[in-house]
């Protein structure tokens, strides 16, 4: 048996942001927390300025909670929930990437559950409350938070990045408007567009894969393909930011229910040991765990280099999966990503400690090879 999570309401398309407050309104919603970041809260006509124009239409109050940070933390939480109790806020508005919106769902699980959330949550459907409604307005086409029941967050005393994974998470309200997406800088587009690839990629190879969450992952791996090397040249490119909007879109649908792999459980500890953005750590990885996964299923990997373009015409099953994973390094090269751990700054004494945590990271478990630690130190050797 197979089942599929997503919000009740997903709006994408140009203009979608308008429609914000009157889904807060539906909600009912008499005063929204906007967990967003000061750079977005400042910006002129920007994405906060809409969604706050929109909320006024409807006579709804909010109130801002700006310390989102990249890889956000349970500081970023704890902060966040005492400004949703002292503001008597009773819905959460996330506007950004998956940052903004990871916050977001923390805060709603802090508001909701007692205890240290990395040691009484952290894995699989262990909520047990209702969070408050939460509306996620997206500004960036990578991490797919806004449709997802996974909550990532950063453990400050442990460094390490943990996932809360749960139904409850899901955003009620999902909300993808390409124009808010127009003129990100180069290198924010090249990590979550890469971001979006690996949902896309280790979904379809993962052991949850299905019908279903495969009809989303090859659309997504197609339109990625073709569209994000013109949304990184130029970032005012609409066609191709909407395009890559629905990519995201498309392979958060196919992660959030086929499961993911090694390289999101290896990206955790990137991210949570050296605080390194996601998208970079995923794109690094990427090619090098796919290529430890080949052998699982080579048809599904030739599809994967079929689908992004590559001629696959008279070769073998296995030299045309091959192809899957030099399209990854090629797509990677040329979107500019960092080509190794080391380049990030990853010390190669740290290589063990985050195998071993990878080993127990949740997403670890819908690999297509279930491997050992040697296997996962292996693959962060050949990255670093």
């Amino acid at each position: 048996m197979n089942d599929f999570f997503m919000p009740n309401v997903n709006f994408f398309g140009r203009g979608s942001v308008a429609v914000t407050g009157e889904r807060c309104s539906i909600l009912g919603a008499k005063k929204a927390l906007i967990v967003t970041d000061d750079f977005l809260k400042n910006m002129p006509d920007g994405p906060v300025a809409k969604v706050v124009a929109s909320l006024e239409e409807q006579g709804i109050d909010y109130a801002y909670f700006t310390e989102v940070e990249p890889n956000p933390k349970d500081t970023n939480v704890a902060a966040g929930l005492t400004m949703f109790e002292a503001e008597s806020c009773d819905l959460i508005l996330t506007v950004g990437g998956g940052s903004a919106h990871d916050c977001g769902k923390g805060i709603g699980i802090a508001a909701t559950h007692d205890g240290d959330i990395y040691e009484n949550y952290a894995g699989i459907e262990t909520l047990t409350n209702p969070l408050p409604p939460i509306v996620s307005v997206n500004t960036t086409a990578g991490t797919a938070s806004e449709v997802t029941r996974h909550c990532v967050l950063t453990n400050t005393k442990k460094k390490i990045k943990f996932v809360v994974v749960s139904w409850r998470n899901t955003p009620l309200v999902s909300i993808n408007d390409p124009e808010l997406m127009v003129g990100k800088p180069p290198a924010l587009t090249a990590a979550t567009g890469m971001d979006a690839l690996t949902h896309a990629v280790e979904s379809y190879v993962s052991l949850g894969a299905n019908a279903v969450t495969d009809a989303h992952a090859i659309q997504a791996i197609k339109l990625i393909s073709d569209n994000l090397r013109q949304a990184v040249a130029y970032g005012h490119n609409l066609e191709a930011r909407e395009n890559m909007a629905n990519a995201s879109l498309l392979a958060g649908m196919a992660f959030n229910n086929a499961g993911l792999g090694y390289v999101h459980a290896m990206a955790h500890q990137l991210g949570g040991l050296y605080d390194i953005p996601h998208g970079v750590a995923n794109a690094v990885l990427l090619p090098h765990v796919e290529n430890f996964n080949m052998i699982s299923n080579p048809a599904k990997f030739a599809d994967i280099a079929r689908f992004m373009g590559e001629n696959i015409d008279g070769l073998s099953v296995r030299d045309a999966a091959d192809k899957a994973v030099q399209a990854i390094r090629t797509l990677s090269e040329d979107v500019k990503i960092p080509a190794s751990m080391r380049e990030l700054g990853v010390k190669e004494e740290d290589i063990e400690l985050m195998a071993e945590l990878a080993m127990q990271d949740g997403n670890a478990f819908s690999n297509p090879i279930q491997g050992t630690k040697e296997d996962i130190i292996t693959i962060f050797k050949n990255a670093y």
